[in-house]
C-alpha cells in the first residue's frame, strides 16, 4: 500500500435519503419522520473522516433537494464530495426505516446510482487513494453497476491500490442464486473481505469462519463478523478472533459499515490486527446504540 496518497480511502457507490421515525415506533405509527442519509460506502468514508482520515466519496445523485441533503451531509461529516455527479433525469433513491416493522423499504429502482457504469469511473481518481472501498450492494443496482465494480478492482491493481470490498448482501435486491456466485468473484478479487458468516452460510453454504476462509484463500485480510459473538481475522495462515462487546441493540442497521470503519482506521494507521477488531467493535457499538447509520451530533 502506497502512502503519500491524496485520500487515506476512495468509497464509491450508492447513498440514498433516509426517512425515519422520529421516535421508536413502526413507521406506519409514526407521527414525525426524520430525514437523514443512507449508503454503505459513504457510512464507511464518514465514519473514518470523523476519526481524522483524508476520504472522499464518488457517486451518483439526482437533481432534487434528496441528492442535496446526500452531499451536503456527507460533505459536512468532511468527507470530500468533488467527485459526486448530478444526474438531471434520474431521481436520488429513497429508503424508510421501520425499526419495528418490516426493518428496511427501498425506493430506489431507476436512481441515479444506478446509472453508475465503467464510462463514469473516467472522472473518479482511484489512483489518489491509499484503499477504494466498495460493497456488495452496488453489482445489484444494474447491469452497469455490476460492471463497475468489475472496472473498479482494474483500475486499482494497475494503480496498486488496495481494493476494501464489504459482502454486504441485501436479499431485497436480489436473490441468492444470482448474487452468490457475483459476490463470490468479487470478494475473490480483493485485498480486505468483510463479510457476516450468516451471511457468507447464506450465499454459500459455509458454516464457519474457517470454512470462509477455505472458499476465500486470496484476499490478504478476510474479517468474518458473527453478530453478538465477535469477529475473526484471517492474515494469511495467522487467525485471530475477538469477542464483541455486550450491546443494547436499538437499531442494527448502519452497525457493518461502522465494524468496517473501525478496522480500516486501525489498518491505516498500520495497527495490529487485535487491535483492528477492537476498534470496528467499538465503532459497530456506537452504531447499534442509534437509529441512525452514522452516529454523530444532530
Amino acid at each position: 500500500m502506497k502512502a503519500g496518497r491524496e485520500y487515506d480511502l476512495l468509497a464509491i457507490g450508492e447513498t440514498m435519503a433516509m426517512l425515519t421515525p422520529a421516535t421508536l415506533v413502526p413507521l406506519a405509527e409514526a407521527g414525525m419522520l426524520r430525514l437523514d442519509i443512507g449508503g454503505a460506502e459513504s457510512n464507511v468514508a464518514m465514519h473514518l473522516a470523523r476519526l481524522g482520515h483524508p476520504v472522499a466519496w464518488a457517486g451518483r445523485v439526482g437533481n432534487d433537494p434528496f441528492g442535496r441533503r446526500v452531499v451536503d451531509t456527507i460533505s459536512s461529516a468532511g468527507v470530500g464530495t468533488s467527485h459526486v455527479t448530478v444526474d438531471p433525469d434520474a431521481p436520488t433513491g429513497l429508503y424508510f426505516k421501520d425499526p419495528l416493522g418490516s426493518g428496511i423499504l427501498y425506493y430506489r429502482a431507476n436512481s441515479a446510482a444506478s446509472r453508475m457504469s465503467e464510462a463514469w469511473l473516467a472522472d473518479v481518481p482511484i489512483a489518489s487513494a491509499r484503499v477504494v472501498h466498495v460493497s456488495g450492494i452496488t453489482p445489484a443496482l444494474s447491469a452497469t453497476c455490476a460492471g463497475l465494480l468489475e472496472a473498479v478492482i482494474a483500475i486499482a491493481r494497475r494503480a496498486e491500490v488496495l481494493v476494501s470490498f464489504d459482502v454486504n448482501y441485501r436479499p431485497q435486491l436480489w436473490p441468492v442464486d444470482v448474487a452468490a456466485p457475483v459476490l463470490l468473484a468479487l470478494a475473490e478479487q480483493a485485498d480486505l473481505v468483510f463479510t457476516g458468516r450468516d451471511e457468507a452460510e447464506l450465499l454459500w453454504g459455509t458454516s464457519a469462519p474457517a470454512d470462509v476462509r477455505g472458499l476465500l484463500p486470496r484476499p490478504a485480510r478476510l474479517i468474518v463478523k458473527d453478530a453478538a459473538i465477535g469477529a475473526t481475522e484471517f492474515l494469511g495462515a495467522d487467525e485471530t478472533f475477538v469477542v464483541a462487546p455486550k450491546v443494547s441493540v436499538i437499531e442494527s442497521v448502519g452497525a457493518g459499515d461502522a465494524f468496517a470503519a473501525g478496522y480500516l482506521s486501525a489498518f491505516l494507521s498500520d495497527l495490529d490486527s487485535g487491535t483492528a477488531l477492537l476498534h470496528g467493535h467499538s465503532l459497530a457499538a456506537s452504531a447499534l446504540r442509534s437509529m441512525l447509520d452514522v452516529p454523530g451530533e444532530d
